[in-house]
This record gives C-alpha cells, sequence and structure tokens, in this order.
C-alpha cells in the first residue's frame, strides 16, 4: 500500500512519502507544543535531525551500489530513489541522541516530537507491512500485444516460469523515456528476469513511433490502453516498476524513475 501512488498535478508521490512527510509534520507539532510549555524551540533540532537522515540514506545506498554509477553527477541526483531507508534510521537516530545529551533544555520537548513522529511512521508503516505480506498476485487484467494478440500477466507468467519486473510507462513522461536504457540493457543481460513494459493509455501506433523515435530495442511492450492496470496496482503516476517473484507475488514497488543501482537493488529480492 505504502508504494501506491497518487499524482497531484504534475507531481506524483508515493504514499510511503507522504507518511513520511505527515510524521514529520506532526513531531514539528508536538515539538512546537511541548517546547512552548518548556520555553524552548526545537524544529531547527528536527529539521537537522531529517537533513542528516535524508543524507545518510543516500550515502549508503551510493556506496553500496557505486560501481552501478557512472558519475558523480549520477551519484548526486536522487530523482531515482536510491535510498537505504536503514542507513538513514540509524543516523538521524544518533544524531538525535547527541543532540539530546549537548543540549538538557530540549530533551523533553524533542524527545516528545521524535516519539510522536517515531509512532505515527511506525504504526502507518507497519500496519501497511502487514497487509502487504499478504497474498498480492499478478493483476488478471486483459493486455494487449504489439501484434494485437490479446494476453495477460497471469498467463505470461506461467509460460515464463521466472521472477516479473513490470514497468508502467508513457511516451509523454521524461523519466520514463530517461530510464529506458537501463531497462534495456538490463533485459538484455536478465535472461533469468522476464521484463515486461505496459504503456499507459495510449494507441500502438503511439507506441511504435515512441520506439522507432528513440530507436529503443524492448521484448514484451504491451498495451494498456483503459490505464485499468494502473488502477488495479494503485499506480497513479508513472513510471512505476512492480517486482514479482516466480510464484507470481507482489515483493517490491519502485515509483519513480530508476537507474542502475535502483533497478539492481530490486532485482536482488528476485534473484
Amino acid at each position: 500500500m505504502l508504494q501506491q501512488s497518487i499524482a497531484i498535478g504534475p507531481m506524483g508521490f508515493s504514499l510511503h512519502q507522504l507518511v513520511i512527510g505527515l510524521a514529520f509534520l506532526l513531531a514539528l507539532l508536538a515539538g512546537a507544543l511541548i517546547g512552548q510549555r518548556h520555553r524552548v524551540a526545537v524544529s531547527d533540532t528536527l529539521f537537522t535531525v531529517l537533513f542528516v537522515a535524508i543524507i545518510a540514506a543516500r550515502g549508503v545506498f551510493v556506496i553500496r551500489y557505486w560501481g552501478e554509477y557512472d558519475s558523480l553527477l549520477a551519484r548526486l541526483d536522487i530523482r531515482d530513489g536510491g535510498f537505504d531507508i536503514l542507513g538513514g534510521l540509524v543516523a538521524a537516530l544518533g544524531y538525535a541522541g547527541w543532540a539530546l545529551w549537548r543540549s538538557p533544555r530540549q530533551r523533553i520537548p524533542l524527545s516528545g516530537a521524535l516519539m510522536v513522529g517515531g509512532l505515527t511512521w511506525g504504526l502507518i508503516a507497519g500496519g501497511s507491512t502487514l497487509i502487504e505480506q499478504q497474498s498480492r498476485p499478478l493483476p488478471d487484467i486483459a493486455l494487449t500485444t504489439q501484434e494485437g494478440i490479446t494476453t495477460s500477466l497471469p498467463h505470461f507468467a506461467q509460460q515464463e516460469q521466472q521472477p516479473m519486473v513490470v514497468n508502467l510507462w508513457a511516451s509523454w513522461c521524461p523519466p520514463c523515456i530517461r530510464e529506458m536504457p537501463v531497462f534495456e540493457q538490463a533485459q538484455q543481460a536478465e535472461q533469468d528476469i522476464t521484463f515486461v513494459f505496459v504503456n499507459q493509455g495510449e494507441s500502438a501506433q503511439q507506441i511504435a513511433s515512441f520506439m522507432n523515435q528513440y530507436a529503443f530495442s524492448l521484448e514484451n511492450v504491451w498495451q494498456d490502453p483503459a490505464n485499468a492496470l494502473g488502477q488495479a496496482t494503485g499506480a497513479n503516476a508513472m513510471p512505476t516498476t512492480l517486482y514479482y517473484n516466480a510464484e507470481g507475488q507482489l515483493v517490491n514497488t519502485h515509483f519513480g524513475e530508476l537507474s542502475r543501482a535502483t533497478l539492481e537493488q530490486g532485482l536482488e529480492r528476485l534473484r
């Protein structure tokens, strides 16, 4: 559920990002209310905790997948969503502990704020994780191949008998275009994983024109003119990449543009 997405105008957000934002806002509110009683402000410290968490989460991820990036600029480009949540959490807790030790006056309001934010995130994320651990099979949605043949992901998975990566995309989506070469390379290299590219809402003619324009050589490019797959999976913004194991169960979702590093992170759970 947390990896479902919503579109707000031209912007797209995963539900997990919104939950983190909500938890931080509630932490700020709690810190302000408790801090008012103790005549001390903790908002600056909370923003620093968040900043430390983001920097650390990105840094740990880049170190883990250093060889998958071509340049320093690519390593700094956070549009690929490459973050190590555990690394960020450890760094944030470490900084928060140091701030509590350094400033005794902040201890009560800062502890209260961190507790409210942590509980909000933990309860929502934990509850959603328990739900997501239940069976989430491949959606049985009628799709159309480039040859005009009607098929479905469960039917195709039964034929292939291996893990499957499903990418939802559209030709008008710039991040979709930027990540296509990454998928093209991966499809050629990963013989034990099936890649399917399901276009959302466009005609076969538009898809063919797009592929010719950019000279992409991809297999399993399918058409979903009614956006039925996006609606069934909660992918309301693009691109979205879904990872299914060999049993056809969803094990991971990535919303937004992929790099070689973030794709590799997703594939690790399928091998």
